[in-house]
């Protein structure tokens, strides 16, 4: 078997990437663990095994008083060939998972590609394309996303771990750099270096922004990523399963870049602690729930995005808090017994429109069940107003409530508000 087992290892070597020369040292480690079976040892005296690198050929030595005698055994010769088969096998399936570890753990932060192969207790068993299994815990799943066996995939790589099994491929589709490197593979610009990406902040299922700069006056960053007729961003978000993504132009200038940043609400003014990186921003009374967003989720992004904590205020309240000490304490100190009277009035109708100040409570609502009162409330309708103002879709998320029970909703809480 001698030439035959070196053609063996070369052919290894070139498909299965394995170095020939760990593949002859596994053979002569398991061949001189096979020797010491059937070859009685003396005192003193201890064993070798060779592979010759040239022939092939296996020979056993005695080794004593550093003298070599070789050793001719039936039954070594007999074993050489299963053995040497075994740890072949061994080997390959060991290296394998060592070329399978070192080419993924050189792949963390990259996009891969695959097929969903299975499920397994709520995570997703990938195959990237037979070389390996990749796993996309169910924490790393967009919560709006579905996907189906045999589907293609693409997720970020986050981690590589060696395991008795092999390596284990963390997937993740939640990861900003998802996105970021969804916009590498689709602009040219990026990937060529000429737009950059500043920063990426993601609401899984539901919106990102993302900060783009160009290094070339010549080139629109937000143009690149966009693309023509919207393009490029298209393909992403269609990747992403329908996630929302804006695209804010990077500026140095704070201010420039918060605005950008709570597009399309309008700032009126902002008011910078560069100190703690908190900044105040005023705006009109009709564009306060603009940049709020939904939940809070336009202004908690633009946060993430900038890096600064922004206080979202209209100008009314932003001209109270102005306000100092001194001023309060004169404005609510009657000086009159006619301003005393004025203000008891005032106070008297602030009783009296406390309720629709504060919105009117969606228990009031006739014939919803409990149950849809809870689901309303864990989406964020706490009052008739919230309803009134939403959306039939945006109700629809709430288990329960179909689209004619959602407008029938909205129906009921705007007679509410008209009556209070």
């Amino acid at each position: 078997m001698s030439q035959e087992l070196l053609a063996i290892l070369d052919q290894i070597e070139r498909e299965k990437g394995i170095k020939k020369e760990v593949l002859i040292q596994a053979v002569e480690s398991a061949l001189l663990s096979a020797a010491r079976k059937v070859i009685d040892i003396k005192p003193g005296e201890d064993l070798a095994v060779e592979l010759d690198r040239t022939n092939g050929k296996i020979r056993a030595f005695r080794l004593k008083d550093e003298k070599r005698e070789e050793v001719t055994s039936i039954d070594f010769g007999r074993i050489a060939a299963s053995t040497a088969r075994q740890v072949i096998i061994q080997k390959i399936r060991e290296a394998e998972k060592e070329v399978v570890f070192n080419d993924f753990q050189g792949r963390v932060g990259e996009i891969v590609s695959g097929v969903v192969y299975r499920f397994d207790k709520g995570n997703i068993v990938v195959d990237l394309l037979g070389k390996a299994e990749g796993m996309l815990l169910k924490r790393e799943q967009s919560p709006k996303e579905e996907f189906k066996q045999g589907q293609r995939i693409r997720a970020y790589v986050v981690e590589v771990k060696k395991d008795t099994r092999g390596p284990q491929i963390i997937l993740s589709r939640t990861h900003p750099n998802l996105i970021k490197k969804l916009f590498e593979l689709e602009v040219p610009e990026i990937y060529e270096g000429i737009v950059e990406i500043k920063s990426v902040a993601r609401q899984p299922g539901e919106r990102t922004k993302i900060a783009v700069w160009s290094k070339n006056e010549k080139v629109d960053s937000v143009g690149a990523c966009v693309g023509m007729r919207g393009n490029r961003v298209r393909n992403i978000v269609n990747e992403i399963q329908g996630e929302k993504i804006d695209i804010v132009r990077y500026n140095e200038d704070i201010k420039e870049y918060i605005k950008a940043a709570l597009s399309p609400a309008k700032i009126a003014e902002i008011k910078l602690d560069k100190e703690t990186q908190k900044a105040q921003v005023i705006v009109d009374d009709d564009q306060l729930s603009l940049s709020i967003g939904k939940h809070g989720q336009n202004v908690r992004l633009a946060s993430r995005l900038i890096g600064w904590e922004l206080d979202i205020r209209n100008k009314a309240a932003a001209a109270a808090e102005a306000l100092s000490p001194k001023q309060k304490e004169e404005e609510a100190v009657a000086p009159t017994a006619e301003a005393g009277e004025q203000e008891a009035k005032k106070t008297k109708k602030a009783k009296k429109t406390k309720k629709a100040k504060a919105g009117t409570p969606i228990e009031e609502f006739s014939g919803v069940g409990e149950k849809i009162l809870q689901g309303l409330k864990a989406a964020g309708f706490n009052t008739a107003e919230e309803i009134a103002a939403a959306k039939a879709e945006d109700l629809l998320q709430v288990k329960g409530i179909g689209e004619k029970k959602a407008e029938k909703l909205i129906a009921e809480a705007k007679k509410l508000i008209e009556k209070e």
